[in-house]
């Protein structure tokens, strides 16, 4: 399908008009939401993102500065979110394939559609429920005390903050909950690595994916459904409905047939879980945030719909003084350290900066932003927070927590990202592989919508910090990006 259809970015106001094509920025959008987010809090932050003439460089103080605003002040970090929610949705425009002009995003779920409705194929397994949680880690599946001497584990390591392994440790005190049979669960990007859609198969629920029409994705989780307790119902064409290949026509592109996968989401029965772990490259993945928010709030109006969201961790957050209290107690023994000084010096004190300073008031921040991945990936994700966050405090039911470091194919294809994971466990930082990410964020999820989710954990900095399996990132000695370099030196020499 076309790239300039759908889900699309204004046309810039810079832009220039060549060939008879225009030219739609993802810069000057990106640039604007940030812009708007800022201004009501902060119009000296605001007008330096405006001013700022990289913005592909992936310069991070900008969103540092989203989180800073409102560190110690509830209310500004409220503003920021729903300011920076209403500056995507007044600026992501819709264009019909037909053709014509811009639209409001907010228009595509108008009217009557130029398409014939979604319909539907189900495959069912015939497997027993697992009524006990188990984790996936090194080799063996942890169950009962070992799943819970690893999460002490993680606690005393840093590598998660105490609300996961307090939030696990409730779900395999009440294995009931994992009967999630009573839920429909809508799982955007059906077949992404740090989804729950296996677990949740796994334990008997009914999920409609949705992904790409691509039949080789569609064939692998057709196979997992079949060879599980649970239930998939899928999108397909209506021409497309066909027992014996049904995996030939199922998907649906978010950002060209919104209207009509919202169309197909409102008519399940509900209880809703609307879950959003789509991922693209570049400026696409940027679009599909748009389109998966837009799809969020128009299903909102149903009262029986709860959202779901991981969290990066490279990104800005609000710490809790126990992690600034453990990374300055580990700086003595840091690796590295009887070298740090030289090195320091040597580079004119970019490499190993401790995290935090030694002394310090109010809220404190664990900057884990990586540069490489860009302006657009952390704007897009930063749309999940802010999106938590507002549909929390309106009285949704939420469940966001943030997913550790992972061996994804998305992350691992970029060679300096790879390189810096395989040497991270020099610095503290545990990555993950994808089987245990994504089933202790399974686990997160069914903690979540049993007990109230986002809400019931406190303010908006601690209700992150209780979800928080940040891999180590908050609690290391160095600043992340100052240990990046070498990390990635030594994961070359590694892999």
């Amino acid at each position: 399908m076309s790239t300039s259809t759908g889900v699309v970015f204004p046309v810039s106001n810079t832009a220039t008009m060549g060939e008879g094509r225009e030219q739609r920025s993802s810069t000057a959008f990106g640039r604007g939401v940030v812009h708007d987010a800022l201004n009501e809090v902060d119009p000296t932050g605001a007008a330096a993102v405006q001013r700022d003439t990289n913005w592909r460089r992936g310069d991070p103080r900008h969103f540092r500065r989203l989180v800073e605003v409102g560190a110690g002040d509830h209310q500004a970090a409220m503003t920021v979110a729903r300011d920076g929610l209403a500056g995507l949705h007044q600026r992501m425009c819709w264009l019909p394939e037909t053709g014509g002009h811009d639209r409001a995003l907010a228009e595509v779920f108008e009217g009557a559609s130029a398409k014939a409705p979604l319909e539907s194929v189900s495959i069912a397994g015939d497997k027993e429920p697992e009524r006990e949680l188990t984790l996936p880690y090194k080799g063996a599946r942890l169950a009962g005390d070992r799943l819970r001497e690893r999460l002490d584990a993680w606690v005393e390591a840093g590598t998660i903050e105490p609300g996961v392994r307090d939030a696990v440790g409730l779900v395999l005190d009440h294995p009931e909950w994992l009967d999630v049979s009573d839920q429909t669960f809508v799982v955007l990007g059906a077949g992404a690595e740090m989804g729950p859609l296996r677990s949740l198969l796994r334990w008997g629920a009914h999920v409609v994916g949705v992904d790409l029409p691509r039949p080789a994705l569609w064939a692998g989780l057709f196979d997992i459904a079949h060879d599980s307790a649970g239930s998939l119902t899928v999108p397909v064409e209506a021409a497309g409905v066909d027992a014996s290949n049904p995996e030939q026509h199922a998907g649906a592109d978010l950002l060209h047939d919104l209207r009509r996968v919202g169309d197909f989401v409102q008519e399940l029965a509900g209880p809703l879980v609307l879950g959003n772990y789509v991922y693209a490259d570049g400026g696409v993945n940027l679009r599909l945030s748009a389109a998966t928010d837009a799809l969020a709030l128009q299903l909102s109006r149903r009262p029986d719909v709860a959202l779901a969201y991981l969290a990066t961790p490279t990104d800005v957050f609000v710490v809790p003084e126990s992690a600034v209290a453990q990374a300055n107690t580990n700086l003595d023994k840091a690796f590295l350290k009887s070298v740090r000084a030289p090195l320091r010096t040597l580079s004119g004190g970019r490499l190993l900066q401790r995290q935090y300073p030694p002394r310090h008031a109010g809220s404190s921040i664990s900057d884990t932003v990586v540069p490489q991945q860009g302006p657009n990936y952390l704007l897009a994700k930063r749309i999940h927070r802010w999106r938590a966050m507002s549909a929390a405090a309106d009285g949704q039911l939420v469940s966001m927590n943030i997913a550790p470091p992972t061996r994804t194919v998305s992350v691992t294809k970029n060679r300096a990202l790879a390189a810096a994971y395989a040497g991270a466990h020099r610095f503290g930082v545990e990555v993950f592989d994808p089987s245990t990410a994504n089933t202790l964020m399974a686990a997160m999820l069914v903690h979540d919508l049993r007990t109230g989710g986002y809400a019931s954990k406190g303010g908006v900095w601690e209700a992150e910090a209780a979800g928080a399996a940040h891999g180590g990132l908050w609690r290391s000695p160095y600043d992340p990006r100052s240990a990046l370099g070498i990390a990635a030196l030594l994961g070359l020499g590694a892999r």
